[in-house]
């Protein structure tokens, strides 16, 4: 079978390692392609299909490096040119701010212990900026009803009730009785700082209505409530 499409967690890998371990300066047989090469094997992003040919191999990831070197400025040469629009998306969200980048990468290493790998090939329409795995991660988090049904407890406890925090929706009053206790929970933690094991407290959920958690989830960068309160009333 002919290897997937990379996707925008394995770009932002390879990026990141395009700057730690440049392609004109280097082969695939470099010991950080390599480890690259076995990182992306191992990440549940794809389903764990054996019939794909060199999945991921070095060659591969060394390729993809140099799909890079046409958009570098510092590079005098022509690089290869046979990539995707997504790898020039990619450049330019991240490559003017390496911390960042960085801050990204490990936080796509950490979270693959705690996601599932897909059955079959599946595409997030609402996947951020910073990959499958991230996006898979925040929804995990806000999904939990333990900690959704804690954090509606304990707003209903404070204020009576469930209003969305950006357009002040609230399904009890519009619907009656059959609205109670309807809203939904954000997680509004930048998800590149979400550290392995860490559990989430009351305070990163935000109650929000259906329309704008979707709105929210759409958006590239990821609005903060607040930013879509702000949009909602201009």
């Amino acid at each position: 079978m002919k290897n997937p499409k990379w996707t925008r967690d394995e770009l932002i890998l390879a990026l990141d390692l395009y700057f730690r371990c440049p392609p004109s300066k280097t082969n695939k047989n470099n010991k950080e392609i390599v480890a690259l090469s076995d990182l992306l094997n191992s990440l549940p992003i794809h389903p764990q299909k054996f019939e794909y040919e060199k999945f991921r191999n070095p060659n591969g990831v060394y390729m993809k490096l140099c799909n890079f070197l046409r958009f570098d400025p510092n590079y005098s040469g022509v690089g290869l040119k046979a990539g995707g629009k997504l790898e020039e998306e990619i450049w330019y969200e991240f490559s003017g701010d390496i911390e960042k980048l960085r801050k990204v990468s490990q936080a796509i290493i950490n979270s693959s212990s705690e996601v599932p790998r897909p059955t079959e090939y599946e595409e997030d329409e609402d996947e951020f900026e910073e990959g499958r795995l991230l996006t898979k991660l925040h929804k995990i988090r806000e999904r939990s009803p333990a900690i959704s049904r804690k954090k509606k407890t304990e707003v209903l406890r404070k204020t009576g009730k469930l209003e969305c925090e950006a357009c002040g929706f609230d399904f009890h009053k519009f619907y009656g009785d059959i609205g109670l206790g309807v809203a939904e929970c954000h997680h509004t933690k930048p998800i590149s700082e979400l550290k392995k094991g860490e559990k989430t407290k009351l305070s990163d959920l935000s109650i929000l209505c259906a329309n704008c958690h979707r709105i929210i989830h759409k958006s590239k960068p990821m609005f903060s409530v607040e930013q879509l309160k702000k949009r909602i009333k201009r």
